[in-house]
């Protein structure tokens, strides 16, 4: 991992993938998730800002805007993105994932959702080769901060739904 890393504090969660690889059209990609950053959150933009020119610096190429990671959620036709930032993160490895205390969750804890809001380590990569130039972000790891409003259908707990049954 870079020495460069960055922690995003208290970011929702978008398009988690964490404990498995995405998939598209039938083929397997990446561990990935999306981070959505409030634009209240200036200083966190700037950060990320400031990094991705840094980056592209380094690297020596031009990157326009519209292919970077980070991207201006109000162009986005998605739940819960207008007035934030989206940041696409990814990696091949499985990102580390682990609760509030940092004990490590699992998929089946149900934890971790498209809604709530985490921590991410995550850094910045350019991208030149045949396939294009690109700002791209590494995922390294998630932990979950607290609850939030679950996007899409999500998983309801229909235990209450149930009638008690006598024997």
């Amino acid at each position: 991992m870079s020495e460069d890393y960055i922690k995003l504090k208290s970011v929702r969660l978008s398009f988690p993938a964490l404990f498995k690889k995405a998939s598209f059209e039938g083929k397997e990609t990446k561990y990935e998730a999306t981070f959505l950053i409030t634009k209240e959150d200036k200083k966190t933009y700037k950060e990320l800002k400031k990094r991705i020119e840094a980056a592209i610096a380094e690297a020596k190429v031009k990157v326009p805007p519209g292919r970077w990671a980070l991207q201006d959620g109000d162009d986005k036709d998605y739940d819960g993105y207008e007035g934030h930032w989206s940041l696409k993160a990814a990696g091949n490895k499985r990102p580390t994932v682990i609760d509030l205390d940092k004990a490590p969750l699992v998929e089946e804890d149900e934890k971790v959702y498209a809604g709530c809001y985490v921590n991410a380590i995550v850094d910045f990569w350019i991208q030149n080769n045949s396939w294009g130039k690109r700002v791209n972000c590494n995922l390294y790891g998630v932990q979950f901060v607290k609850d939030g409003e679950p996007f899409g259908s999500g998983s309801v707990d229909s235990t209450d739904l149930f009638d008690d049954i006598d024997d």
